[in-house]
This record gives structure tokens, sequence and C-alpha cells, in this order.
């Protein structure tokens, strides 16, 4: 089942936020996210806040997919109200779950429709939405395209009939890469493929060849995640009574370096430790407004949001989050406010997995010695470290956990 949600203090039912994060709206990078929260069927290593027909029925809540989109765009209305009159053109917009094209495409672009009517979207905005290759056909790419979307991220995971069976994803391979065409036909300018390694059973000649399919499909993104085995899924179940072995941590660094191997031959780049672009353009711009601590509003349940230092989440199951847009409250459930402290952390946290990596005047003097011993082991990159910055070589992005619990110190 999905994970808990952290705890927090309470929001006002209305939703407002404390004047000072809405000091200085507009002066950064703001974008909305959209948690569509329904899968045909709940994969075996999956604990995000996703739910089936079944799972619904089961709850006895009303959860209506039918209605989903209007109780988003309510929020989104709600966005309005709560940031007030700034001048606050989105940038970028992205669909996840779950698995967005579930809903008819209307939905999608009724819910695009309703950011722009309220918020406006910047001129180059970036708006993606993901897709399962089995819920998509040409003629849904199309209406997509033709409402607004221009990023579309299709879950691939794997090229082996025998590893997508053990993740229970259902799609049929060569599927992934035939929609990268049918997306290309349909005028989308950026296409992802999403690859996952170390499932149990999978060689590294099987790695391999999910490589070469996802570069000979022809996307200028992609991204590659080492498989996490997540407690309460069905995987982790396995896992614990000896069904299947647990993939260990030498095997994720050797599939990795073959990632960055054949990625980097193919022409793509590195920008953060598990995402690869063919071009600055090709980068997911959504994601490096999480990585960069910018602004976004998450709407959908249990959805995430942060505006000016002040982090909200909604309530998880889509009847209560309904319900609570019903009777005009917001739907979030907690929230806290970020102390300065708080903040350097983050980003230590999230922006030494990027390519430009930290300045070093991030860090303590116990973070700055750490420092010194990654460079000395070879774990930063000497050039960037003596014009002031951290970043990490290749060698240092398979232990990126590692030298980031050293530099927050």
């Amino acid at each position: 089942m999905p994970s808990a949600l952290p705890d927090g203090e309470p929001v006002p039912s209305d939703g407002s936020l404390p004047a000072h994060a809405l000091a200085g709206l507009g002066s950064r990078p703001f974008g909305f996210y959209l948690h569509v929260p329904y899968c045909a069927s709940r994969c075996g290593y999956c604990d995000f806040n996703t739910y089936t027909a079944t799972e619904l029925r089961s709850s006895g809540a009303v959860a209506s997919q039918e209605t989903y989109a209007d109780n988003v765009v309510a929020e989104i209305r709600l966005a309005r109200r709560v940031l007030g009159a700034a001048d606050l053109p989105v940038r970028t917009v992205f669909l996840g779950g779950g698995t967005p094209t579930l809903l008819p495409a209307r939905d999608l672009v009724k819910m695009l429709a309703a950011i722009r009517d309220e918020f406006g979207l910047a001129e180059d905005a970036e708006v993606t939405t993901e897709a399962n290759p089995e819920s998509v056909d040409p003629a849904y790419l199309a209406e997509l395209r033709a409402g607004g979307y221009n990023r579309i991220s299709f879950g691939m995971q794997s090229a082996r009939p025998h590893v997508l069976r053990l993740l229970d994803r259902h799609h049929t391979p060569g599927r992934p890469e035939a929609c990268v065409a049918e997306a290309r036909a349909a005028g989308f300018e950026h296409v992802n493929l999403d690859l996952i390694y170390g499932t149990p059973g999978e060689s590294d000649d099987d790695w391999r060849a999910s490589l070469d399919a996802a570069i000979g499909a022809g996307p200028d993104h992609v991204s590659a995640y080492s498989l996490i085995v997540e407690d309460g899924t069905r995987l982790a179940a396995r896992v614990k009574r000896g069904e299947l072995p647990m993939i260990d941590d030498d095997v994720h660094a050797d599939r990795y370096l073959i990632a960055e191997e054949a990625l980097t031959a193919a022409g793509y780049s590195w920008y953060e430790v598990s995402n690869w672009a063919t071009t600055p353009e090709g980068r997911c711009r959504h994601n490096e407004l999480y990585w960069t601590g910018a602004d976004w509003w998450g709407a959908g349940p249990g959805a995430h949001s942060h505006v000016g230092g002040v982090r909200w989440w909604n309530a998880k199951h889509p009847a209560a989050y309904a319900q609570a847009l019903a009777e005009g409250r917001t739907p979030a459930l907690g929230r806290e406010v970020l102390a300065e402290e708080d903040r350097r952390v983050e980003r230590i946290l999230l922006e030494l997995r990027l390519a430009e990596g930290i300045p070093l005047t991030l860090l303590t003097d116990a973070g700055c010695r750490a420092a010194g011993q990654h460079l000395a082991d070879g774990l930063l990159a000497p050039e960037p470290y003596a014009a002031g910055r951290a970043v990490l070589t290749l060698q240092g992005r398979l232990l990126a956990d590692a030298v980031v619990r050293d530099l927050v110190d």
C-alpha cells in the first residue's frame, strides 16, 4: 500500500499561507504538479499513492474517475485564491501518478486549461504527462498535443519480458519504442523513457538490451533508476519470504556504469544522477524545480507543494480529497515551515546530485573537511572544487548518498 504521509502542523481550512511564504512570489520559478492516482493494476514494486478500481471499490468510498478532472480544477482555482493576484506565469506542468493517461485526453486538456486560465503559461512552458505505453494511441497523443502538452514520459522499465513480468508491468516489449515514434509524429518536442535496473533475475545482458532498445527509439531524455524494494509492497514480501534475492549494491553500481557508458556513447549527457538528455533543452525542467528549491503547487490526492519555504501535503485518498473540495475546504492535511538550516540541508541533498553541484559555501566546517577528503578520494571533481563548487565524479555518483550524508554534517 502507499507509504504514509509525514506529520506536520494543521493547515487553515482556506489553505492560506504565511505572509513570509508569499513574499517574493513570482521572482522564483513556479510550476504545477497534478497527481492522477489511478492505475489499471498495481505493480509489485510500487508504493506510490495510487489505486486500482478494485482497491477503490473495496474501500467503500466514492472516488469517481469521471469527476476527477473537475476536482483538480477546483484545487487549481483554490491555488489562485491562496496565492493572490501576483503575476505568476506557470513555467512547468507535470502530470504524474498513477497513470494519468487512464483518464480521457480531454480531461488532461481540461486540467491544463484551468492552469492557463487562472495563472497563464509562460511562453516556453514545459508541459509533461507520464503515460503507460498501453494506455495511449496516435489519436490520444494527437489530442494531448493539440491541447498544449509538449513533453511525454513513457514507463518502459525493461525490454525483457521476464523482467517486465517480475515487475508486474503489463505492456508488450517493443510498445514503448513504438510510442516514441507515435509521440514524435503527433508533434511532441520532448520524449522520455523511464528504465529500472537491478530487478531480481535481470542480467547485465538484459540491462544492455533494455538500454539499446531505449536508445534506438530515439527519445531525447532517458531516466534510469535502481530498483528499490519498498516496505509494504508485494515485491518486499517476496524478498522477505526468500522467493527472490535482494540485489546487492555492487550489482546496482555495475548496472549504473553500463548505463553511463551506453548513454554517453549515444550522445546523452547526465545532468542529474539518474537522468540523461541529448541537449540542455531536453532536460526535465519541472524536476529541476524540485531539485533547486523553487515553488510549485501539487494538486491531487497525496500531492506535495512548496512555496516560499512552506511545504504541505494533501489527503491521500481520492474520496477524502474530493470531499474536502466539495465542502469548500483545502484538501491539505498538514504542513511544515522550513527553517534556514532545513533549507540548507535540502539544497545539499538535492543539488549535489546535479551536474552543476553545489557551492562550497553551503557547507559547515565539518562539511568542508569531508568535502576535502572526498576530493582526495576521487569522489569530487578537482576543477570545479578549485572554483568553489562540489561536483560529483562518476565514482562519486555511485556513492552519492554517502557523500551527501558526510557533507550535511
